[in-house]
C-alpha cells in the first residue's frame, strides 16, 4: 500500500523502522470504514478480537489482553531526557543512548511474519491551533481499532502536518509481551516514544498517557502552554449561561463520575445542566481574550468498567452502548454479551471470565472481570456531551480544581489566596490509599496536580512553569483555584458528604466564588465557604448546618503533622524548588501554629 504522505521526516523515519522491525507488509491507516471493518474482520479471524451481540452492542468487540500484561506498569515507564536532574526525583530516568540501543536490540526483528500499521492521528480536533499529531507504528489491530476511537485517525491528520517536522513518533512492538522486558519509555527532547512487550491500552495507546500528558508536558513547558491530568465540565445554570471547570484527581477519587456528573432531582427541576467535555486530559492555553483556555485532546474514553452501572455512572455505561471495545471483562455466553462486577447483581452462570476460562458468576469466589478492565467508547455516545467537544478553539475555564481523599484533612471545599497559592494547593495534593491501590491502606501518597506518574519533566519546573503560567495572566481573568475533599469521615469512619450527583452543590458554590456573589471566610489554609452558602436542600437527614459545618473544619493540629510531610515531600527537589512554593509553605506552617 503506497504511502498516503509525502513528508520527508515521516518517511525517512518509517524506513528506519521498516529496516529495525522488518514486517512481512505495511498498510497505512486512512480512518476509512471499510478498512476498519477490514481490520475488525481480520481480529475476529485469529480470535484476537470476539464480536460481540450486535442487536444489543453494535459494533462491540470483546478483547483479552495476556494475564501478566492487565495494567500500566509504572517501575517500567521511563523519561529519557538528557541527564537525571531533568527528569527529576519523582520518574525513573535512563540515558536517551543507552535506552535506544536496549530498545532497538528488544525491538529488532519482533515484525517478522507481522503486519506494520501505520496510524497518523491528531490529538485534539485536526487542525485545532491545540492539536498536535502523532505516528504509531504497530504489529496490533487491536492497538489500531483502540486508536481510531481513543483519537482522531487518517489522512486528514497527514494534509494538516503537511511537511512540518513537529510530530510525535511511536513505535509500539508486542514482541512476547515479556514482562521482564517490557519498557515504556518516552523521550521528550526528541517527540518519541517507544513501547516493547506489552499489549495493554494505557502502555500501547502512545495517544494517551505517554503523549497527551508525558511528552505533551514536556511540549507545553518549552512552548508556553499546559498539558494537564484534568477533567473539563461544563455547568449550565437555568439561564442557559455555561461555566467551564477544569478538575485533577488522584485515582479511586471519582473523576470520571464528576465528568459525567447527574445533577440532583432539585438541581434538574430547576433547569441545570452538567456537559462533558473530557474525563481525563487537558490541554490549556491563553486565548486571544486573556482567558485560558481548554481542549480535551482525546476522542474517546478509556474508562475503567468495574462499577461502572445505572446508578454509579449512567451516561459512561450509555457511552459503551455501540462502537466499544471491551477488555478483560467476563463474556457472558447466553446472550454473546459482557459483565463485570458492580454492573448489576446478576452475573451470568454461563459465561468466561477474563482469562479466558469457564466461569459461574453465580456460584465462583473468582471475579469475573479483571479489576482494571476497560472499555474503550467513541466520546460521541455520551449523553451529556458538550456541543463544543469539537471546538478547536477550546472552551474558557472559569476554575480549576484539585482534590484527594482525606479523611480527616482537608475540608469539603476551600479556596486558595490567589493563583502562587493555588499552584502551592496543587502541588502538595494527596490521597490517602484505598484497597484499590496496592499496599498499606490510609497511607498518604502525594500526588501534584495528579501528574506524578506523568509528568515528563522535573516536577520542580513543572511548578514553575505553573507559576510562570500565572505571571503572565490577568488576575482578573485567571481561574480561581479551589480544592474539594469528598470523603472527609467522622469519628465513626463514616463518609460525612453524600459524593456523586450532589458534588454538584459544591461546584455551583465555586462557581459562584468565581462570580463575587458570595462571601466566605478567610483560615488558615484559603478561604472556607459559610455553611449557609451551600445549598443542601433536598439532603435532610444526610447533612445538616450543623454536620456542614464540622465538614468545613480546618483542624490545626493535622495541617501540622501534613506540614511535615509536605517538607519531607518538597525536600526530594532540594534547591529546584521554586522560591515561591517554598514561601507558601512557610505561610501554612506560621498559620497552623
Amino acid at each position: 500500500m503506497s504511502a498516503l504522505t509525502t513528508n520527508k521526516s515521516v518517511l525517512s523515519w518509517i524506513d528506519e523502522k521498516v529496516e529495525l522491525v522488518k514486517p512481512d507488509k505495511i498498510v497505512w491507516i486512512d480512518g476509512s470504514k471499510e478498512q476498519i471493518e477490514e481490520l475488525r474482520a481480520t481480529a475476529c479471524s485469529t480470535g484476537e478480537l470476539i464480536k460481540l451481540n450486535q442487536e444489543l452492542l453494535p459494533d462491540c468487540y470483546l478483547h483479552r489482553t495476556a494475564v501478566n500484561d492487565v495494567a500500566r506498569v509504572e517501575g517500567r515507564t521511563f523519561i529519557c531526557a538528557s541527564t537525571k536532574e531533568e527528569a527529576g526525583p519523582t520518574n525513573n530516568w535512563m540515558d536517551p543512548n543507552e535506552a535506544y540501543e536496549m530498545l532497538y536490540d528488544i525491538a529488532r526483528d519482533s515484525y517478522k511474519g507481522r503486519t506494520m500499521y501505520v496510524i497518523p492521528y491528531s490529538m485534539g480536533p485536526v487542525g485545532s491551533p491545540f492539536a498536535k499529531v502523532g505516528i504509531e507504528l504497530t504489529d496490533s489491530i487491536y492497538v489500531v481499532l483502540n486508536m481510531v476511537i481513543m483519537t482522531r485517525v487518517g489522512k486528514d491528520v497527514l494534509e494538516v502536518l503537511g511537511d512540518s517536522n513537529d510530530w510525535v513518533r511511536g513505535l509500539h512492538c508486542r514482541c512476547d509481551i515479556d514482562e521482564e522486558k517490557r519498557y515504556i519509555c518516552q523521550f521528550p527532547q526528541d517527540n518519541t516514544i517507544i513501547s516493547v512487550n506489552s499489549g495493554y491500552g494505557g502502555n500501547v495507546l502512545l495517544g494517551k498517557k505517554c503523549f497527551a500528558l508525558r511528552i505533551a508536558s514536556y511540549q507545553g513547558w518549552k512552548e508556553g502552554w499546559q498539558a494537564e491530568h484534568m477533567l473539563i465540565l461544563g455547568i449550565e445554570n437555568p439561564r442557559g449561561e455555561v461555566k467551564y471547570i477544569c478538575a485533577a484527581f488522584p485515582s479511586a477519587c471519582g473523576k470520571t463520575n464528576l465528568a459525567m456528573l447527574i445533577p440532583p432531582e432539585s438541581y434538574k427541576k430547576k433547569g441545570y445542566k452538567v456537559w462533558c467535555v473530557g474525563d481525563d486530559i487537558s490541554w490549556i492555553r491563553k486565548g486571544p481574550d486573556g482567558r485560558l483556555y481548554a481542549i480535551n485532546p482525546e476522542n474517546g474514553f478509556f474508562g475503567v468498567a468495574p462499577g461502572t452501572n445505572e446508578k454509579s455512572n449512567p451516561n459512561a455505561l450509555a457511552s459503551t452502548k455501540k462502537g466499544t471495545i471491551f477488555t478483560n471483562v467476563a463474556h457472558n455466553l447466553d446472550n454473546n454479551t459482557v459483565w463485570w462486577e458492580g454492573l448489576d447483581k446478576n452475573p451470568p452462570a454461563n459465561a468466561v471470565e477474563w482469562k479466558g476460562n469457564p466461569w459461574n458468576g453465580q456460584e465462583s469466589e473468582e471475579k469475573g472481570a479483571h479489576p482494571n478492565s476497560r472499555f474503550t467508547a467513541p466520546a460521541v455516545n455520551c449523553p451529556c456531551l458538550s456541543s463544543e467537544f469539537e471546538n478547536p478553539n477550546g472552551v474558557p475555564i472559569s476554575a480549576i480544581v484539585f482534590g484527594g481523599r482525606r479523611a480527616k484533612l482537608a475540608p469539603l471545599v476551600y479556596q486558595s489566596r490567589d493563583w502562587n497559592h493555588g499552584v502551592f494547593v496543587g502541588s502538595i495534593m494527596a490521597s490517602e490509599t484505598t484497597a484499590a491501590a496496592a499496599g498499606a491502606v490510609g497511607v498518604v501518597r502525594r500526588d501534584p496536580m495528579a501528574m506524578l506518574p506523568f509528568c515528563g519533566y522535573n516536577m520542580a519546573d513543572y511548578w514553575q512553569h505553573w507559576i510562570d503560567i500565572g505571571a503572565d495572566l490577568d488576575p482578573e481573568k485567571a481561574p480561581k483555584i479551589f480544592n474539594v475533599n469528598w470523603f472527609r469521615k467522622d469519628d465513626e469512619g463514616n463518609f460525612m458528604w453524600p459524593g456523586f450527583g450532589d458534588n454538584l452543590r459544591v461546584l455551583e458554590w465555586i462557581i459562584d466564588r468565581c462570580e463575587g456573589k458570595v462571601d466566605a471566610k478567610s483560615t488558615e489554609i484559603g478561604f472556607i465557604p459559610y455553611a449557609e452558602d451551600i445549598n443542601i436542600e433536598g439532603l435532610e437527614g444526610e447533612v445538616s448546618l450543623e454536620s456542614l459545618n464540622s465538614i468545613l473544619e480546618v483542624e490545626k493540629e493535622l495541617w501540622q503533622e501534613d506540614a511535615k510531610g509536605i517538607e519531607e515531600f518538597y525536600a526530594k527537589f532540594g534547591d529546584k524548588i521554586p522560591p515561591v512554593l517554598a514561601a507558601e509553605l512557610e505561610t501554612l506552617k506560621k498559620n497552623v501554629q
